[in-house]
């Protein structure tokens, strides 16, 4: 893979702009940076990616080597200021087809200040509407680690959803909660919602722990759980402090070519799925 830029490999690309929420409200499962990274190796693949950070922590922002000084614009003013999404994205330096729409701290308030607008729980899905997306492959939500406000936008907006589920003890601890927030989003609010993709994080193969985590969770997702699971990295916790997805800071390293194992199968079922749904 090519240190910097595109591979030389194009992976397939979907029939239409796949809307992604990558959910989790357990903090330290690897949400972001299964989404920096993800967003990444798709893009060093031939396809175009948009990340929008709804994180008021910023952390795939900072990864991606965005600009979040006071006076910066970010996702906010396109949920409270009604500011067109075109005017918020910034390409990634040295990634090609990769843009992000920042956060910044101003977002750490926008949960308190959507109450009081009118269609709170459906801000992002308007932003992104009118945002001309025919010319992306993938729009990559990076959620915060909370059920509020700011994730429902996300769930709204988004046809799928993706979960990282660390293999650890308390893997499944509260997840039965965001599995009943998305049957209530896709009741009352968006109904093509679906989970799409569950994704193993944190990996750790010494341990019978994590293959009893593992099995549990293959056993009650089945095939929604990518097989690839993603060990634990020292590079890829390295890698946000230089500004960098781990994919352009150490694209040898088992975290890089983890997550990359991960993006090309999530890039390949979308081609099985539209190749089913057609009858190809």
């Amino acid at each position: 893979m090519s240190v910097r830029g595109q591979s030389d490999e194009t992976w397939p690309r979907p029939p239409g702009c796949r809307i992604v929420g990558i959910a989790n409200q357990k903090g330290g499962v690897g949400k972001t940076t299964s989404t920096v990274n993800i967003a990444a190796s798709l893009a060093m693949h031939g396809n175009r990616v948009l990340v929008v950070d709804l994180d008021p922590q910023g952390n795939a922002s900072t990864a991606l080597g965005m600009e979040r000084g006071e006076g910066n614009r970010s996702i906010y003013h396109a949920l409270v200021e009604d500011t067109e999404i075109r005017e918020l994205v910034q390409p990634v330096t040295d990634i090609p087809n990769l843009w992000c729409v920042p956060a910044t701290i101003d977002l750490a308030g926008a949960e308190i200040e959507l109450v009081t607008l009118v269609a709170r729980e459906s801000r992002l899905k308007r932003a992104l509407s009118v945002y001309e997306s025919s010319e992306l492959d993938y729009i990559l939500v990076d959620c915060p680690p909370s059920l509020g406000l700011l994730t429902v936008n996300a769930l709204v907006a988004c046809d799928e959803v993706m979960i990282p589920i660390q293999c650890e003890y308390y893997a499944l601890e509260g997840l039965g909660q965001l599995l009943h927030n998305i049957e209530l989003v896709k009741s009352h609010l968006n109904p093509s919602l679906s989970i799409t993709t569950i994704l193993l994080t944190m990996y750790d193969g010494r341990t019978r722990l994590a293959a009893q985590v593992a099995d549990e969770v293959r056993q009650y997702f089945g095939e929604l759980v990518l097989k690839t699971a993603v060990p634990r990295s020292v590079r890829v916790s390295e890698a946000p402090s230089y500004g960098q997805s781990v994919m352009t800071y150490d694209p040898a390293s088992t975290g890089a070519l983890a997550h990359m194992e991960a993006a090309r199968e999530i890039a390949y079922r979308a081609e099985d799925a539209a190749a089913a749904e057609y009858g190809m």
